[in-house]
């Protein structure tokens, strides 16, 4: 049987404790997932939602994986039946829509269908879907901020305060193939740190003002602070709906 369908493609984050990595590692391996890449963080929750996402004050693992829409689900339905009773407190996942991608690798996403394939140039972004006006439809954003090395600390106490429940900070190094650059005065191969803070859509703003106000470019942090749609959010613990 032929199909014609368009694949919906998600990026899907994953935040996991470490040491339950292999779990979501093998998951992946079994289900033949074609693009998925990790990253070591830290979690700043605080203690009294640890158990409930799994972000807190221990080394984290940061997947990014790029999959069909309708796998997210299932791909952490089959990481939650492998941790079983050792879910709780393991960590947290969502997915964040995707307005283009390269040609060739959405050609692999496609039912292969050869004959009914269209002819489409190597070099031509294609949007696999017009996504209906998203910031008024979902709830929930990831926001990330880009700052210098060693303010997290601060930077997550400024953003409990004005709402934030925990986050995830990644060490990070901006590269140039030649020589120290400058984005905005920014120099861009100094150490840096990633901060993901996942927050409901009421909440965005205020958290994003008052670190910006107080870790923003203009700051010695010289943050860059913004934030991306989330359209589904999943907890990894299996006693979590």
């Amino acid at each position: 049987m032929k199909h014609n369908t368009v694949p919906v493609l998600k990026l899907l984050f994953v935040i996991i404790d470490w040491n339950k990595l292999r779990v979501v590692s093998k998951v992946f391996d079994q289900e033949r997932i074609r693009f998925h890449f990790v990253g070591k963080g830290k979690g700043t929750a605080s203690s009294e939602i640890l158990d409930v996402l799994g972000i807190g004050s221990s080394e984290k693992a940061v997947i990014l994986c790029l999959e069909q829409e309708e796998m997210a689900p299932f791909l952490i339905q089959e990481v939650r039946k492998k941790l079983g009773v050792h879910s709780v407190g393991a960590g947290i996942a969502f997915t964040v829509p995707l307005s283009g991608i390269n040609n060739l690798i959405f050609k692999l996403f496609k039912e292969p269908d050869i004959l009914n394939m269209p002819e489409i140039s190597e070099n031509q972004e294609q949007n696999p879907r017009e996504e209906v006006n998203v910031s008024s439809t979902l709830k929930n954003d990831v926001i990330i901020s880009i700052i210098n090395q060693g303010y997290s600390d601060e930077f997550m106490t400024v953003a409990r305060e004005a709402g934030a429940t925990g986050g995830t900070v990644i060490n990070a190094r901006g590269l140039d193939h030649q020589k120290r650059v400058k984005f905005f005065g920014v120099s861009v191969q100094d150490e840096k740190e990633i901060i993901l803070i996942l927050a409901g859509r009421e909440q965005k703003v205020p958290i994003m003002e008052a670190v910006s106000q107080a870790y923003g470019i203009t700051t010695e942090a010289e943050g860059l602070i913004f934030s991306l749609p989330v359209d589904k959010v999943m907890g990894l613990n299996v006693h979590l709906e």
